[in-house]
């Protein structure tokens, strides 16, 4: 994936489980702060701002969203050989 992201994507994607962690680690025993580490790094912020636009509804389960059948159409569709 490298190749094809931007440096400022590539960084968020190889340190987003740490991110995402803001919102459950401290359920399973783990420090929900770990991305405190990375503070002060120049995509920090960017990184904090799609987890918190993106991830943080994940982990509302009152959040309404739609069922994975929905989207079972457009993952096939994304996924199907080329000419076909």
């Amino acid at each position: 994936m490298k190749p094809f992201a931007s440096e400022a994507n590539w960084w968020m994607v190889k340190n987003h489980g740490i991110f995402q962690g803001y919102y459950f680690w401290d359920y399973i025993g783990l420090d929900k702060n770990a991305r405190e580490q990375f503070r002060g790094h120049e995509y920090f912020e960017y990184t904090e701002e799609f987890c918190a636009k993106y991830d943080s509804p994940a982990f509302d389960s009152d959040y309404k969203s739609a069922p994975l059948s929905h989207f079972e159409p457009l993952v096939r569709d994304m996924f199907k050989p080329k000419g076909r």
